[in-house]
C-alpha cells in the first residue's frame, strides 16, 4: 500500500517496512466453505475478520461442530494418557496427510476409549483380586505359623505335665484332676480373625482393641518382611500380619468394626490343618491363574495403544485441524439464502494471486458448480503488521514482537536486531574459547535441522532449535569478542604478535606493572596479553569495558532516535520531525553523546581527568574552572553552550506540537465550512461527503489529552535517557563476571584438577 513514497527515507529492505495489506473479500458456496477454509489455512496469508462479534460461541453457526471436535479432543488426551501410563511414546516420524476423514476419526476414537476403558475397568477388578489373594496368601503362611508353634508350645507343655503327674500322688493335685476330668461340652470355645493390618496403625489398634474388650482377647502381630500391595489403593504399603482370638459375639462385633476403622483386611483362617494345606494350595492356583490373565490383559493393552501410537501424532493434527477450520467459519457471515458465506480479511498484496489459485483448487476438489468470488475492499481502517520472515529472521523478528509489534509500515526494529542482539551478548559472553564451544553446538542443530524438525523435542531443546539462528549468531560474536579482550578460557594467548611491554626485573609481574617497559610497537588487535595476571588487570579491564558500555548504549539509543526519524519522514509526518526527533537528538548528545566524545578524546590523549567529576559539575557548578580535568580547549563554553540546549530540549518536545495539534485540527474544520460557502453545488456535495465520512473517523479533539500524552512522553524520554544509559552498564558488569568466573574455574578447577600449576607459564609462552 503507498504511502507517500517514503522509500528513499530507508534502506531497500524486505524487513524494514512491514508487508502492504488489502482488506478483501470472499464469498464461498457453503458445499466448499469447508475446503476452503482448509486451503486458505494452508497457505497462510489471510487474517480473517470476525464478522459475528455480537453473537455468543453457542449461537454461531458451527457450534455443534466445534463442540464434536473438543470432545475428540478429550479422547485423544485420554489415550495420550493411557500411553504414558503405559509409558509408550508416540511416533516422531513426520506428519503425512491421513486419509482419515473426519466422521471416521470420531467413529474410530469412540471404539477406541470405550475398548481400553473396559479393559482397564476389567485390569482394576483383575488386579484388586490378585492383590487380595497375595494378602490372603500371606496371612495363611503367617497364621499357619502362629498355630504351628502355639501347638509346639502347647504340645511341650502337656508333655512336661504329665512327667510331673507321674511322680505324684492325686492328693497333691487334686485341682488338675478335676479339670481333666471336665466335660468337653461345658468348656468355653475361642472365635478367631485373621488379616492384615498397616505397620504405622499397629499400635494404636492393639491399643483401641485392648480398650474396647478389656483385655478380653488375646491378640497377636508380626510384621511381614516385604511391602504388600493394598487391594484398595493398589500401593505399597509395609503392614503386619495378625490373629485376634476372642469369646462371645459382641466382641466380636466391635473387633469388626475396629477392624474396619483401621482399614484391616480379614481374611478366613481354617483351624484344620488339611484345610489349611487345601486353602493354600487352592490360592496359589488362583493367583498363578490370575497372574496369567493380567498379564495377557496388559499385553493386549500394549499392542492397542502402540497401533494408537504410531497413528495418535496425526490424529491429534487432524482434530486441532478441524477445530481450527471450524472456529474460522464461525467468524464468516452466513448469507440470507444460507447457500454461501461471505469472509472479510487482511493479505497482502502480493498474495492475491495465490488466495485466488488456493480458491479455484478449492472449487475443482469440492466439485463445486459455484466457484468462490475474490474481491479488494477499500477501507479506512489501520492494517495489521505483517513481516514475511524465513527460517533465519523469524526468531530475531519473534523477540522483537515480545516486547511489542510496530504499526502498520513503520521501520521495524527486527532488522537491527540481526546484529544487536547478539552483539550485546557477546560484549557480555567475550571469550573465543566459549564461542567456538556454542558454535561448534549450534552448527550440529543447523547440519540436523531437517531431521530435527521432523522430531518432537523437549522443551528446552525445542527452544534452542527454534533459535539455532541466534544462538550461532551470538557464537560468532562471542569469538569476535573474545579475540578483542584476548580470552580463550579466561587465558590470553599472544595471537596478533609479541607483547608491546616487558619486564624490566624478573620480580616485576609480582610486584606491580611499574616495572613494565614498551619495548615493541602497540598490540595490533584486542587488549595486550601482559595485561592478563598483573595486578592492575582488574582496574584496567573495568575501565575498558565500564566505558565501552556507555558508547554501546549511547550508539544504540541514537539508533533508536534516527529510526523515529525515517518513519516521521515516510508519514510525512513534519511535526514529528521538528518537535519530536531534533529535541530528542540534543537532548541525549547534549549530556551522554558530549560524555561518549570525552571517553573517546581521553582514549586518544591519555588524560587522567576524573569524567565523574567533570559530568556532576557540569550540573552544579558549571562556571567553575576545569583545571587538571579539562580535555580540550574551550571545553568550559562547550559545555554551557550543551547545557543549555539539554534544558531548551525539554520544552521544545513539550510545548508546542500540543498547541501544533490543535491548530491544524481547527484548520481544517474551517477550511470545510469554507470551501462549501464558495464551491458550487456539486462540490458542496462532495465536500459534504467527505466532511461526513471524517466525521466518523476522527474523534473529538482533546487539547487537555494530547498535551498529558506529551506530558508523558516527555518525562519518560527524558528519565529514560538517564536509566536506559546506566542500564547498559550491566554489560559491563556481566562481562566482569564471565570473565572472573572463568579465571576462578581455570585456577581453581582445571589447574589443581590437572595438578599442573606451571602450565600458565606454558600457555604464555604459546
Amino acid at each position: 500500500m503507498a504511502r507517500g513514497g517514503g522509500g528513499g527515507c530507508c534502506p531497500s529492505m524486505d524487513l524494514m517496512r512491514s508487508e502492504a495489506m488489502q482488506l478483501v473479500q470472499v464469498i464461498i458456496p457453503a458445499e466448499s466453505a469447508h475446503l476452503t477454509v482448509s486451503y486458505l489455512g494452508d497457505l497462510g496469508l489471510i487474517q480473517f475478520k470476525d464478522l459475528n462479534a455480537e453473537k455468543s460461541p453457542f449461537q454461531r453457526t458451527y457450534a455443534a461442530q466445534i463442540k464434536r471436535c473438543s470432545e475428540m479432543a478429550r479422547k485423544l488426551r485420554f489415550l495420550k494418557e493411557q500411553m504414558s501410563k503405559a509409558e509408550i511414546s508416540t511416533s516422531p516420524t513426520q506428519l503425512n496427510e491421513t486419509h482419515l476423514e473426519f466422521d471416521d476419526l470420531e467413529i474410530k476414537l469412540g471404539e477406541l476409549e470405550a475398548e481400553l476403558t473396559e479393559v482397564n475397568a476389567n485390569n482394576e477388578k483383575l488386579q484388586r483380586t490378585y492383590n487380595e489373594l497375595l494378602e490372603y496368601n500371606t496371612v495363611l503362611q503367617k497364621a499357619g505359623e502362629f498355630f504351628y508353634l502355639a501347638q509346639r508350645s502347647a504340645a511341650a507343655q502337656q508333655r512336661e505335665i504329665e512327667a510331673n503327674q507321674s511322680g505324684q500322688t492325686s492328693l497333691e493335685s487334686p485341682l488338675l484332676e478335676q479339670e481333666m476330668s471336665m466335660d468337653p461340652s461345658k468348656q468355653v470355645k475361642l472365635g478367631s480373625l485373621s488379616g492384615l493390618v498397616p505397620k504405622e496403625k499397629a499400635m494404636a489398634f492393639e491399643r483401641i482393641l485392648f480398650r474396647a474388650t478389656r483385655g478380653n482377647i488375646f491378640l497377636r502381630q508380626e510384621p511381614i518382611d516385604e511391602p504388600v500391595t493394598d487391594p484398595v489403593s493398589g500401593e505399597k504399603v509395609a503392614k503386619n500380619a495378625f490373629v485376634i482370638f476372642y469369646s462371645g459375639e459382641r466382641a466380636k462385633a466391635k473387633i469388626l468394626k475396629i477392624c474396619d476403622a483401621f482399614n484391616a483386611n480379614r481374611y478366613p483362617f481354617p483351624e484344620d490343618v488339611t484345610k489349611q494345606l487345601h486353602a493354600v494350595q487352592e490360592v496359589s492356583g488362583r493367583i498363578s491363574e490370575l497372574k496369567a490373565t493380567i498379564d495377557m490383559g496388559l499385553a493386549h493393552r500394549d499392542s492397542t495403544l502402540k497401533s494408537i501410537a504410531s497413528d495418535f501424532e496425526q490424529w491429534n493434527h487432524l482434530a486441532k485441524r478441524e477445530k481450527a477450520i471450524y472456529h474460522t467459519l464461525n467468524m464468516l457471515s452466513v448469507d440470507v439464502t444460507k447457500k454461501c458465506l461471505v469472509a472479510e480479511g487482511w493479505s497482502p498484496v502480493f498474495a492475491s494471486v495465490q488466495i485466488q489459485d488456493a480458491l479455484q483448487r478449492a472449487t475443482l476438489d469440492s466439485k463445486s458448480q459455484v466457484g468462490s468470488i475474490f474481491q479488494v475492499l477499500n477501507t479506512k481502517e489501520s492494517p495489521p503488521t505483517y513481516f514475511q520472515t524465513n527460517k533465519f529472521t523469524s526468531a530475531f523478528q519473534e523477540i522483537v514482537d515480545a516486547y511489542g509489534v510496530a504499526k502498520y509500515q513503520e521501520a521495524n526494529p527486527g532488522v537491527f536486531t540481526i546484529v544487536t542482539f547478539p552483539f550485546l551478548f557477546a560484549v557480555m559472553f567475550g571469550d573465543w574459547g566459549h564461542g567456538i564451544c556454542l558454535l561448534l553446538a549450534t552448527l550440529y542443530l543447523i547440519i540436523r535441522e531437517k531431521k530435527l524438525a521432523s522430531q518432537k523435542l523437549g522443551d528446552i531443546m525445542e527452544m534452542m532449535f527454534g533459535g539455532r539462528y541466534v544462538i550461532i549468531m551470538m557464537a560468532v560474536f562471542s569469538i569476535y569478542t573474545g579475540l578483542i579482550y584476548n580470552e580463550f578460557f579466561s587465558v590470553p594467548f599472544e595471537l596478533f604478535g609479541k607483547s608491546a611491554y616487558a619486564c624490566r626485573d624478573p620480580s616485576c609481574r609480582d610486584a606491580t606493572t611499574e616495572g613494565l617497559v614498551k619495548v615493541r610497537g602497540t598490540y595490533p588487535f584486542g587488549v595486550d596479553p601482559v595485561w592478563h595476571g598483573s595486578r592492575s588487570e582488574l582496574p584496567f579491564l573495568n575501565s575498558l569495558k565500564m566505558k565501552m558500555s556507555i558508547l554501546l548504549g549511547v550508539a544504540q539509543m541514537n539508533l533508536g532516535i534516527l529510526m523515529s526519524y525515517f518513519n516521521a519522514k515516510f508519514f510525512r509526518n513534519s511535526l514529528n520531525v521538528w518537535y519530536q526527533f531534533i529535541p530528542q537528538l540534543i537532548f541525549l548528545n547534549s549530556l551522554f553523546g558530549y560524555l561518549s566524545l570525552l571517553i573517546i578524546i581521553k582514549w586518544c590523549t591519555g588524560s587522567k581527568a576524573d569524567l565523574y567529576h567533570v559530568m556532576i559539575y557540569m550540573f552544579l557548578s558549571p562556571t567553575d574552572e576545569l583545571g587538571e580535568n579539562q580535555l580540550f580547549s574551550g571545553q568550559k563554553t562547550v559545555q554551557l553552550v550543551l547545557l543549555l540546549l539539554a534544558l531548551v530540549s525539554v520544552p521544545w518536545m513539550l510545548i508546542p506540537k500540543p498547541i501544533l495539534l490543535k491548530k491544524q485540527h481547527e484548520q481544517r474544520h474551517q477550511g470545510h465550512q469554507y470551501t462549501m460557502l464558495q464551491d458550487t453545488d456539486e462540490s458542496v456535495g462532495a465536500e459534504l461527503g467527505e466532511h461526513h465520512d471524517e466525521s466518523h473517523d476522527h474523534e473529538e479533539f482533546e487539547f487537555s489529552e494530547v498535551f498529558v500524552h506529551q506530558l508523558i512522553h516527555t518525562i519518560e524520554f527524558v528519565l529514560g535517557a538517564v536509566s536506559n544509559t546506566a542500564s547498559y552498564l550491566r554489560l559491563w558488569a556481566l562481562s566482569l563476571a564471565h570473565s572472573e568466573l572463568s579465571t576462578v574455574f581455570y585456577d581453581k578447577v582445571l589447574l589443581l584438577a590437572w595438578g599442573k600449576t606451571e602450565l600458565v607459564g606454558h600457555l604464555y609462552l604459546l
